[in-house]
């Protein structure tokens, strides 16, 4: 069926309170951190541990226009709009399983948004046996400790390369409720054939000192989690896609909003896209892999009454707090309470700012997580918070944050956090939210070359590779190695 017989509906440029984001025509705009350099399209960068502190941006909407002439040297196979970890690995890909080419567009640089706040947990701690993400999730890890163990093969250390370690990690439990949960998600998981066990509190001492519980609490422990460092992981895979680039496979188009579609006259088929700068022509597919900006992005995409594509996607905030070669204590682990998936809740009061509007904060969570990085940072967290696409570093959250992990590690409360401000850092991410909590991963209906891969929400990461090889296998027509039909727009998006 074609194209033109459907209707689009977007709601995820709503805010909490029911109001209008900016204008979908805005251009996404960053601040070009000083240490990176413009060379031709692609931008050369050694990006920062933390994050720009504001950034205040939205993509263009994508409207649709004629197909009028080609252009060989923007003519690609595969045109890609994002550049955050999901991006990255599907192009990644797609070059490596094929010989198509394929540009990477983005209205900002790789590590600016989700993917460079993270934490960089690859777990499978908090994840449950049969749920409908359980098989994607086992594919991507499975297919992160292959990279890591061919970066090895090569004579690499993959710790330096990704900042990849095996830090284990220990879901912490305070109450005898919370007790008998983790021991339940132990035996599950146990029953998978990964390795776990439940550590009462005075075993825990062994594994991490610093971390001091009541005589009720305890820690579910899988040995075999890992984590990683995004800006270190981004840069190799960066790195890699650029090899192409001189085989004409590959390109990047960075500070380049997307603004519009192009199709072939009145058929399915997207045959361009038009950036700020550029007209991209795609010859076999367009995946839109822009995190919490995919609902902007297909804004007014399609107006016809057919279908309603209803994309719920929302920005969902998230803060960390960075501590920069930390010395008091180390963590030998990766570290979160059970009660994480629930979200410990706070009630601030509403906050105001001159550069932001005031919102309402009554629903934001706090839960503690904890880790040190390979460079011997240490990261503590973390937020969550639908304040729309709001960036601003809240100290009442940071504070919150720090309160929390001093329940947890009563260490930290012989700290100063006002004496650590010359060494921390804050970073600030807008989670792709999905109320659902599984991505959209899959082709849109009524096109026959454009696909989504979006929502992944604080899984961006874990979920990389296994999204990545999914995408490639539907552009590539190969048949899929786990089932995506539960990330399908169709049912789920489309009504």
């Amino acid at each position: 069926m074609a194209a033109m017989g459907y209707k689009i509906t977007i709601n995820s440029n709503l805010n909490t309170n029911g109001l209008l984001s900016p204008p979908p025509n805005k251009l996404h705009s960053h601040l070009l951190p000083s240490n990176q350099k413009i060379c031709g399209r692609r931008i050369l960068a050694s990006p920062p541990l933390s994050l720009i502190r504001s950034k205040k941006s939205w993509h263009g909407s994508l409207r649709v226009s004629n197909l009028s002439q080609s252009s060989a040297s923007n003519s690609f196979d595969v045109v890609i709009i994002g550049a955050g970890i999901i991006g990255l690995t599907i192009a990644r890909h797609l070059l490596l399983a094929s010989d198509l080419s394929v540009a990477l567009v983005d209205a900002a640089v790789p590590c600016s948004g989700a993917t460079g706040a993270g934490q960089g947990y690859i777990w499978k701690a908090h994840k449950s046996p049969g749920t409908e993400k359980w098989e994607l999730m086992m594919r991507s890890h499975q297919l992160w400790e292959s990279l890591a163990k061919s970066i090895q093969l090569q004579g690499m250390d993959p710790l330096e390369v990704l900042g990849w370690k095996k830090t284990g990690s220990l879901l912490v439990s305070k109450t005898t409720d919370e007790s008998a949960i983790l021991k339940r998600r132990v035996e599950e998981l146990s029953q998978e054939g990964l390795r776990a066990e439940f550590l009462s509190s005075n075993d825990l001492l062994s594994e991490e000192p610093e971390l001091v519980l009541e005589k009720d609490g305890g820690a579910a422990f899988f040995p075999d989690d890992y984590q990683l460092d995004a800006h270190r992981t981004v840069a190799f895979i960066e790195k890699g896609n650029m090899h192409f680039a001189v085989e004409g496979r590959y390109a990047e188009f960075y500070h380049e909003p997307a603004i519009g579609l192009v199709r072939h006259g009145n058929s399915c088929e997207v045959g361009a896209i038009q950036t700020s700068k550029n007209t991209l022509h795609s010859k076999k597919a367009v995946v839109i892999a822009a995190g919490c900006w995919t609902g902007s992005l297909m804004h007014d995409l399609i107006k016809q009454p057919d279908i309603e594509l209803d994309l719920p996607i929302k920005p969902r905030k998230g803060h960390l707090l960075v501590i920069e070669n930390f010395k008091s204590f180390k963590l030998n682990h990766g570290i979160m309470e059970a009660g994480y998936t629930n979200h410990q809740s706070a009630t601030l009061k509403a906050t105001a700012s001159d550069s932001g509007p005031v919102y309402n904060a009554q629903d934001l969570s706090v839960s503690m997580t904890a880790t040190m990085d390979a460079s011997g940072n240490l990261i503590l967290g973390s937020s969550r918070q639908l304040v729309g696409f709001n960036t601003e570093v809240d100290e009442s959250v940071i504070n919150h944050i720090w309160q929390r992990v001093g329940e947890f590690i009563p260490a930290l409360r012989h700290e100063s956090l006002e004496d650590l401000r010359q060494s921390r850092e804050v970073r600030v991410g807008l989670r792709p939210y999905i109320p659902d909590g599984k991505p959209v991963i899959g082709l849109v209906p009524g096109f026959s070359n454009v696909f989504l891969a979006a929502g992944h929400e604080g899984e961006g990461l874990s979920l990389a590779l296994g999204t990545a090889e999914m995408i490639a296998d539907m552009v590539l027509g190969n048949p899929s190695k786990v089932d995506a039909a539960p990330f399908a727009l169709l049912g789920r998006c489309f009504h």
